[in-house]
């Protein structure tokens, strides 16, 4: 099939466990293989797949050597980093292209006519919240250097700002103000794409536009009132459909039917 590069998918959030164990009542397996026989279906035309992080629930190699078997499935080319639920060591054990040459994070790069394609991992280990430290950073800042003024596109676990509910609001990304001060030093980041709270939410953070997608398993109802502990809920899954265009982004949140 002839992929279209400016076409891309966004999942995230798919918090895979070992087999024969469920999560908050779900199979987090059988929901991954329901989306990506919607996306072979609906959308294998995509020019690329990316996973924002989560990939396991408990960071534990049997979930992602799960993982890697069902994403083995699908017909889009993928691409993945990490959260704050991952283990690197495990991750890069069985997903090492996730990482760039040289590189000790998730962190990857993919130029196109449509866009750069850039994954940054911020997890922070030992926190639930997220942090881009200075060699995450200056990676960054090399690859929309060597950019231009071409659009660039970012994907990452954690939001950079307030969202309005309170529990996911204290596990954001501790130093936006780092992260913005490189993006705004180059320019040419046209979009933000993040996971971690398991919510189709859109808006801007600095004059910047961002989208974060519904989790494949479990969801984060609008509750912006509880501080403690992250409520879940059994809302419906969905992925995220990314058109791009000189004109901009246009982004689809696609449900599917799930056990």
């Amino acid at each position: 099939m002839m992929k279209n590069r400016a076409k891309w998918v966004h999942l995230t959030d798919p918090h895979m466990v070992p087999e024969g164990e469920r999560l908050f009542g779900l199979d987090p397996a059988a929901r991954l293989a329901a989306c990506i026989g919607h996306i072979n279906a609906h959308h294998g035309d995509a020019g690329a797949c990316v996973l924002s992080g989560d990939l396991a629930d408990r960071g534990d190699a049997a979930s992602y050597e799960r993982l890697r078997r069902l994403l083995d499935e699908l017909v889009v080319p993928w691409r993945l980093t990490v959260g704050n639920h991952d283990d690197r060591v495990s991750v890069r054990a069985v997903f090492p292209t996730a990482f760039a040459a040289g590189q000790d994070f998730a962190q990857s790069f993919e130029d196109n006519p449509a866009g750069a394609l850039i994954l940054l991992d911020s997890l922070d280990p030992g926190h639930y919240g997220g942090r881009l430290c200075p060699d995450r950073l200056a990676w960054l800042d090399a690859r929309l250097a060597g950019l231009g003024d071409r659009p660039a596109y970012l994907f990452l676990h954690h939001p950079p700002c307030a969202i309005g509910i309170p529990s996911l609001d204290a596990m954001a990304l501790a130093n936006s103000d780092d992260l913005f001060r490189v993006i705004s030093g180059r320019g040419n980041v046209r979009h933000l794409f993040v996971g971690h709270v398991h919510r189709p939410i859109g808006g801007s953070w600095r004059g910047l536009p961002f989208t974060a997608v519904a989790s494949i398993n479990h969801q984060v109802p609008l509750d912006m009132s509880t501080p403690a502990p992250v409520p879940h809920c059994h809302e419906a899954p969905a992925y995220g459909v990314v058109l791009l265009s000189p004109d901009g982004v246009v982004v689809h949140h696609q449900a599917f039917d799930a056990p």
